[in-house]
């Protein structure tokens, strides 16, 4: 991108409510988290549940499960562009993974997978800060 794509008035800072508005709007993100020494960015499907200031996602023993397990701060992140607009929100917290009556309550809810496979773990990120910005884009110049 240019210099010239972006200016200070095209940038729109977003406020929790929506932030929160658009996290539960959408079914997919980008997690990031730790695993041993390396930093791991991949695709989720999640829930979010803006009452309990949570995002939600199943997944299968493997690198997520562990990373969360040995290190709790991650990170997660939605965004879209469109033609004459775009927007980005990034939530921070700590991913616990759910078990007992809590892992029950959250398998009976609508939290998406893109295939079938068996994801019996449900993991809870805790919010502690969201942050969001909306871009007016400028029309390209051909």
């Amino acid at each position: 991108m240019t210099d010239d794509t972006w200016s200070e008035d095209t940038r729109t800072l977003l406020t929790d409510l929506e932030c929160w508005e658009l996290l539960a709007a959408r079914h997919f993100g980008r997690l990031a988290y730790h695993l041993i020494d390396e930093v791991h960015l991949v695709p989720i499907n999640y829930l979010a549940e803006p009452d309990r200031s949570r995002l939600l996602f199943r997944t299968a023993q493997g690198s997520k499960l562990l990373g969360v397990a040995m290190h709790h701060d991650v990170a997660f992140e939605i965004d879209h562009v469109g033609d004459n607009s775009a927007w980005s929100v990034v939530a921070r917290g700590r991913a616990v993974q759910l078990d007992g009556a809590a892992a029950r309550e959250a398998l009976e809810l609508p939290i998406r997978t893109w295939v079938p496979d068996e994801k019996p773990a449900v993991v809870a990120i805790e919010v502690n800060e969201v942050t969001g910005r909306r871009y007016h884009l400028r029309p390209s110049r051909g």
